[in-house]
């Protein structure tokens, strides 16, 4: 049977993961949020921000493999600068 090879990298993404899920839902529980329109084109919650800034950070991370040599850590600098900003201003 093939397992996955958990590298510390690969632990350290998925506790990051799980530590910014729980971290939300204990926010949303204490403060909850509504709707609001940032620059994004659709009105969202702050779990829906998490959703897209995670998914584009991926996205950043994909196109960095696909067309660079530059480094991924250059990819995970403007991964958390984007998430951050979805986060605040989206």
């Amino acid at each position: 049977m093939n397992w996955m090879a958990w590298t510390p990298l690969t632990v350290a993404f998925f506790g990051v993961i799980a530590t910014i899920l729980i971290a939300m839902t204990a926010f949303e529980v204490k403060k909850p949020c509504k709707e609001r329109k940032g620059f994004l084109p659709i009105e969202t919650t702050r779990g829906d921000r998490l959703f897209i800034g995670l998914l584009t950070s991926a996205y950043i991370h994909l196109a960095f493999i696909a067309f660079t040599q530059l480094s991924l850590y250059i990819a995970l600098a403007l991964s958390v600068v984007w998430l951050m900003s979805i986060l605040r201003w989206g």
